[in-house]
């Protein structure tokens, strides 16, 4: 049984920081790669970025390059999302999932697993 649980949403102005936490567990999830989504209302989920078993590749989407950093920690068998500089655009259901063929990407049908989500919402 896999499970992905994500924590560390919640309300914040613009302009202010948030780290989400991805907890794993179950089977060999630290050689899984592990991505971000988001869906906000009305929108399609969407890609915010990507990491590999090691850490050692990353990609992010264009909206969030430079603001976001993805990150893992394999001991706790969990993978963070560092937001900086959020803007009210960034507010939406943030989505951790696993990949088992450890490919990085930002296409939503590689990852064979997701959590259920955590709420941001970015005031103006």
């Amino acid at each position: 049984q896999v499970q992905l649980v994500e924590s560390g949403g919640g309300v914040v102005q613009a302009g202010g920081s948030l780290r989400l936490s991805c907890a794993a567990s179950g089977r060999t999830l630290s050689v899984w790669a592990k991505g971000w989504f988001r869906q906000a209302p009305g929108k399609e989920r969407e890609f915010v970025a990507s990491i590999d078993a090691t850490g050692g590749n990353t990609a992010y989407a264009d909206s969030v390059r430079g603001r976001f950093t993805i990150s893992r920690d394999n001991v706790k068998n969990t993978v963070y999302l560092q937001m900086n500089s959020l803007k009210p655009e960034d507010t939406a259901v943030y989505y951790c999932a696993a990949d088992p063929r450890n490919r990085v990407g930002y296409r939503p049908l590689q990852y064979d697993y997701w959590g259920r989500g955590t709420q941001v919402t970015v005031s103006s």
